[in-house]
C-alpha cells in the first residue's frame, strides 16, 4: 500500500481520500531568498541556524545521557536527522497555515488557563502568567502565536494519523501471526568451512569488475598521525593528608552524611578579631570554661547557648572549608581547636559529640587514598589535555606536542574515510581526520574523547575518493566471489541433509545442542533469513525440515508443530493496545507519505552554505 501511495496514481488517491480538508491545495510561494542566519525556509515558515544548532546539541546530549559514547556519535548523520525533522515540521506548519488551520484567541485563552504552570492553588494566576512571560523573554502576542502554530500543527498531524485505515480482519490476522510459535532445531553450515574448495578464475574476476566497476570505490584516505592520553598511566604523587580530608568531606556530602561531629564555637569578628581570638585561646589553655567564654565574647547568636551550633557542615564555610577541616582534624570529644579564619571571622571550635554510626577517616583510609589518587590523576589529565589543546591551537605539530607531553606518536597509513576497520574507527575520529580545515592546514585536531582517553590527530597526504583500478580491486573481488561460491556449496550440503531427513526422519537432527526452544517471529537467536523461513514450511502434524540460505552460509532447520495461538486468547485490553500500535504505525506511514508529497509540491529552500558551516 505504501509503495502505491508513493506513486503518482497513489498520490492522486491520497489527495482525494486521506483527509480532504488537508488536501484542498498545497501552497507554493515565490522567491528563493534566504538570509545567512536562516537554514530552512518554506513559505513564511523559517528555521534559523541557532534553532538547528540547539536541536543538534539537545539530541547529542540525550544520546550521551543514554550512555552512548560521544565518540561513537556520527555527527553528519545526527545533523541530517535534525535537518529532516525540522524540515518536516516547517513543511507541515506551512501547510497548516495555508489551509487556514488556526485557533482563536478565545480558545487559546481557555487552553492556557488549564496549564498548571500558570496555576496558583489550583487556579489560573495572572501573576504567574506574567512571571512566565518575563522569565522566558516573551510577550503575550508571541506566546499566543507560538501556541497557535503548535496547536494547528497538532490538528493537521492528528487528522492525518487518525485516518489510518486498517481493517479489523487484517489487525486480527497480524496479531495471530505474531502469536505463532514452534519448537526449533538449527544446524548451521558456515561459508568459511567451504572456501578452500572454491577456485576463482581471472576471467570471473574480470567479469565481476566489468559489471560492478561503478561500485568498486577506493575511499578517501589520509596518513594519520595521532597521540593518545590515558589518565590511568599518568604518574601522580601520594595524596596529602589535606587531600584525603577533602575526599572524606566529599564522600560524606555525596551520601548525605555528616562526619558525626557536633560542634560549639566562639566566633569573633571585627578589625581586632585575631587579637581577641588569641586572648580567648590563652584563657582556654588556662582552663577557663569554653561555654562561659562563648556566652561572654562570641559575636554569633549561638553564644547565648554556650556556642552550640550542631552538626559540622563543611559547605557552610565555602572556600574556607578545607581550613576548618584542618583545624578540626584529629580532635576528639571535649577538645578545642586553634583559632581559624573564615569569611565570617575567627572561629574557635569545640567538639561536643561524635556519632558512632558515621564512618571515620581511619576506617575509610584506603578508599579515601584511592579517591584522592584518582582525583589527582583526573586533574592532571585535564591539565595536560588543556596544555596539548593550547599547543595544537598554537600550530605545533603532533611530533613536537608528543615530545613536550611525554607521549608516543602513533601512525595509520591510508586511514580510510569509509569502511574503517582500523584501531580508530570511531565517527568522531573520522570526522576530525577528514575535516577540510585540518587537512588544508595540516594541523592537529582538538582533543577527541574516546571513553576515558583523549586522542589528537594530524592528517597528511589526503587522497580523494576514486574508482578502484582492476589490480586494486582484484583481491576484494576474489574474496567476494569466493564467499558467494562457498555459500552456494554450504547451501547444497544443507539441502542434501534436509532432503535425506525428509525421507528417513528428523530424529538425528533433533539434538540438544541444536535446540533453541519455542520460537516466535522475534527470536534474536535466529538470523533475519532464518526467521523469515520459520513458518513458511508447516504441515498439519509432525515435524518439518528445510534448508535456508543465509548471509553466513546455510542452515538446516527442523520445526515442530506450529502452535496457532489466536488473538481470542488476548485480553480485551491487550488487543486494544495491539490495535492501537498497528494503527499508529500505519498512520505514521501515511504521515511520512504526506510529508514526502509536501516536499515535492512546496518551494523548500535549504541554505547549503550555512549547513556546511556547521
Amino acid at each position: 500500500m505504501r509503495n502505491f501511495l508513493k506513486s503518482w496514481p497513489g498520490r492522486l488517491v491520497l489527495v482525494g481520500t486521506l483527509i480532504p480538508m488537508a488536501f484542498l491545495g498545497v501552497g507554493t510561494f515565490g522567491g528563493h531568498a534566504i538570509q545567512p542566519n536562516e537554514l530552512i525556509k518554506v513559505g513564511d515558515q523559517v528555521v534559523d541556524v541557532a534553532t538547528f544548532q540547539a536541536e543538534v546539541n539537545a539530541e547529542r546530549n540525550a544520546l550521551i545521557e543514554q550512555g552512548i559514547d560521544a565518540s561513537l556519535i556520527n555527527e553528519h548523520a545526527l545533523q541530517q536527522l535534525i535537518l529532516k525533522r525540522l524540515t518536516d515540521k516547517a513543511l507541515l506548519e506551512n501547510q497548516a497555515s495555508y489551509l487556514g488551520m488556526t485557533v482563536s484567541d478565545e480558545m487559546l485563552t481557555q487552553i492556557l488557563q488549564h496549564y498548571e504552570v500558570f496555576h496558583d492553588n489550583g487556579q489560573f494566576s495572572n501573576d504567574r502568567f506574567a512571571a512566565y512571560l518575563q522569565q522566558n523573554g516573551l510577550t503575550k502576542d508571541v506566546l499566543f502565536a507560538m501556541e497557535r502554530l503548535r496547536l494547528s500543527l497538532r490538528q493537521l498531524i492528528t487528522g492525518i494519523v487518525g485516518t489510518a485505515i486498517y481493517p479489523n480482519s487484517e489487525v486480527s490476522k497480524l496479531i495471530d501471526l505474531q502469536l505463532e510459535a514452534r519448537e526449533v532445531w538449527v544446524h548451521r553450515y558456515h561459508w568459511q568451512d567451504y572456501v578452500d574448495q572454491v577456485q576463482i578464475s581471472d576471467a570471473q574476476i574480470q567479469a565481476y569488475f566489468d559489471e560492478h566497476q561503478d561500485k568498486l570505490i577506493k575511499p578517501a584516505t589520509v596518513d594519520l598521525s595521532y597521540i593518545e592520553l590515558d589518565p590511568n598511566i599518568l604518574s601522580v604523587g601520594t595524596p596529602t593528608e589535606q587531600e584525603i580530608n577533602a575526599q572524606y568531606a566529599d564522600y560524606l556530602r555525596e551520601n548525605g552524611m555528616t562526619d558525626g561531629r557536633e560542634l560549639a564555637q566562639i566566633l569573633l569578628t571585627g578589625p581586632d578579631a585575631q587579637n581577641r581570638a588569641a586572648e580567648i585561646q590563652s584563657k582556654l589553655n588556662a582552663g577557663e570554661s569554653f561555654e562561659a567564654l562563648a556566652k561572654a565574647h562570641s559575636d554569633d547568636p549561638s553564644g547565648s547557648n554556650g556556642g552550640v551550633i550542631g552538626s559540622f557542615n563543611p559547605s557552610v564555610f565555602g572556600e574556607y572549608a578545607a581550613s576548618v577541616e584542618q583545624a578540626l582534624s584529629g580532635l576528639s570529644v571535649g577538645q578545642i581547636s586553634q583559632p581559624v579564619q573564615t569569611g565570617f571571622g575567627y572561629h574557635i571550635f569545640k567538639v561536643t559529640k561524635v556519632e558512632s554510626d558515621t564512618p571515620n577517616i581511619a576506617s575509610m583510609r584506603d578508599q579515601l587514598m584511592d579517591r584522592a589518587a584518582k582525583f589527582k590523576r583526573d586533574q592532571a589529565f585535564a591539565d595536560l589535555s588543556a596544555k596539548i589543546n593550547t599547543m595544537a591551537t598554537d600550530g605545533m605539530g603532533v611530533a613536537d606536542i608528543a615530545k613536550e607531553a611525554g607521549v608516543q606518536v602513533k601512525q595509520i597509513i591510508a586511514y580510510p574515510q569509509t569502511n574503517n576497520t582500523t584501531v580508530l574507527p570511531q565517527p568522531a575520529v573520522i570526522a576530525a581526520a577528514f575535516d577540510d580545515f585540518t587537512i588544508q592546514d595540516q594541523g592537529v585536531s582538538p582533543n577527541i574523547s574516546l571513553g576515558e582517553k583523549n586522542v589528537w590527530v594530524q592528517p597528511t597526504n589526503y587522497e580523494a575518493e576514486r574508482p578502484l583500478t582492476f589490480d586494486e580491486a582484484k583481491a576484494q573481488i576474489k574474496q567476494t566471489l569466493a564467499k558467494q561460491k562457498a555459500i552456494e556449496l554450504a547451501m547444497a550440503d544443507a539441502k542434501k541433509v534436509a532432503d535425506e531427513a525428509k525421507n528417513s526422519g528428523v530424529a538425528a537432527l533433533m539434538t540438544t545442542s541444536a535446540n533453541i526452544g519455542m520460537t516466535t517471529r522475534m527470536n534474536p537467536l535466529l538470523s533475519p533469513l532464518e526467521l523469515a523461513s520459520l513458518f513458511l514450511n508447516r504441515s498439519a502434524e509432525g515435524y518439518d525440515v528445510w534448508a535456508v540460505q543465509t548471509e553466513e552460509g546455510a542452515s538446516v532447520i527442523v520445526g515442530g508443530v506450529v502452535n496457532d495461538s489466536s488473538e481470542s486468547q488476548l485480553s480485551a485490553t491487550d488487543r486494544l493496545r495491539a490495535v492501537a500500535v498497528i494503527r499508529d504505525n500505519v498512520g505514521a506511514d501515511q504521515l511520512e507519505d504526506y510529508v514526502h508529497y509536501l516536499r515535492e509540491s512546496s518551494e523548500l529552500v535549504i541554505n547549503q552554505d550555512a549547513l556546511k558551516a556547521q
